[in-house]
């Protein structure tokens, strides 16, 4: 097995935010909040961070929306003089840390600060005034003009597609999915910051309104505002630090059949996702069966089930059976998934959530939800036209 340059790096530090479902602070202040605490779990200092990396890489002096904290921003009010910064989008969610390997590799940086900050429960005071001073949010472009004379202009609908193929291809029903949000939302339980933390029933999930068919109002991740900040750095330099090093054992990333579209591969309904997981897997001799904890994308409850047949936790078509009735996933399971509640229940932290989870798992800091003994965790993110995965492991 070749060394591949991730295995060079590791996670040193971590920093999450207040999660907001109803906006209360401004979201730029909560993506500060975030890095300030990732750079203290690592026993850093601002002076020491020599890159960073956001997705998506936003203007200068954004404070709210799908992106709230532009790169320069970060910098300039921590106090960071970068030698290297990116906002690539390769990789889905997980392009930040992809992106600061590569860095590290090249020698370009030795700890990379990296972010997700997301203020969408401020979209609509912000939309109103730029719509009132004449701005327009959104104009239609690229293959989001090819949906919309459909009617098809949200990726519920363009999950939702993939999803019904899938489930008549194979006899998945929505009865199998739903043990996903029921066991996410038990587990988001033991999660105090998690939006959503009281229980739900199947008689709950089946009953849930529909938004578009197999997926219901449980299905669909929720909107909040909030940042999540980790540290990439290299890994020797890692293991002079505050926290026992999360080794990055592998990444992939990958498009490979009509990149940037969600519905035109050669082997629909197969997306991105399937891709990166088939490319992270051959930078490792680990396999799934040594995988202690798995953190799934869940913007819609299809993907985590798309995610687990691409990672190979079970056959293709498989996934609906492989989490039917919920003891699989569970904490005490086989494959515990998405132990903080996942998006679910804890909120869209668009993937670095799951990431956060993961290191917590593996220094053993989870608290209430904490696995037993875990040693490796995956996580996957994104879904449609774009997919990244990552494996982490203890170090030693």
């Amino acid at each position: 097995m070749p060394l591949y340059a991730e295995k060079n790096t590791a996670i040193s530090g971590i920093g999450q935010s207040e999660i907001f479902r109803k906006p209360q602070v401004l979201p730029f202040e909560l993506a500060t909040r975030a890095c300030e605490l990732a750079i203290t779990d690592a026993g850093l200092r601002p002076e020491d961070i020599d890159g960073v990396a956001a997705w998506p890489s936003v203007p200068s002096g954004t404070v709210a929306g799908f992106g709230t904290a532009a790169l320069s921003d970060i910098a300039a009010t921590l106090g960071i003089r970068p030698n290297w910064w990116s906002g690539a989008d390769n990789a889905a969610q997980l392009s930040p840390i992809l992106e600061a390997v590569a860095a590290i590799a090249a020698g370009y940086a030795t700890h990379v600060l990296c972010w997700r900050a997301l203020g969408e429960r401020w979209v609509p005071s912000y939309g109103s005034a730029a719509t009132k001073a004449g701005f327009q949010l959104m104009a239609p472009s690229g293959y989001i003009e090819y949906l919309l004379p459909f009617h098809a202009p949200s990726a519920a609908i363009w999950c939702a597609i993939h999803a019904s193929t899938h489930f008549a291809r194979y006899g998945i029903t929505r009865e199998q999915m739903g043990a996903i949000p029921i066991v996410q939302r038990r587990n988001a339980a033991l999660n105090p910051k998690a939006i959503y933390r009281e229980p739900i029933t199947m008689d709950d999930y089946m009953s849930a309104r529909m938004i578009a068919t197999p997926l219901s109002l449980l299905d669909c991740d929720v909107p909040c505002d909030g940042t999540t900040a980790v540290i990439v750095s290299r890994l020797d330099a890692a293991r002079d630090l505050k926290q026992p090093p999360i080794v990055i054992e592998a990444v992939g990333a990958g498009a490979r059949d009509r990149m940037d579209t969600w519905i035109a591969r050669y082997d629909y309904p197969h997306m991105a996702l399937h891709d990166a997981a088939a490319m992270m897997w051959s930078r490792t001799d680990l396999k799934p069966k040594d995988v202690s904890t798995a953190h799934l994308y869940d913007g819609f409850t299809s993907l985590t089930l798309a995610w687990l047949e691409a990672l190979g936790f079970c056959g293709e078509g498989e996934s609906g059976a492989f989490v039917e009735g919920g003891q699989r996933i569970s904490l005490d399971g086989e494959l515990p998934i998405n132990t903080n509640g996942g998006q679910l229940s804890e909120g869209r932290m668009h993937g670095f959530g799951h990431l956060h989870e993961a290191v917590l798992q593996l220094r053993g800091q989870a608290g209430e939800r904490q696995v037993k003994d875990a040693r490796v965790s995956v996580i996957g993110n994104g879904g449609g036209s774009v997919g990244g995965a990552a494996l982490l492991r203890r170090d030693g």
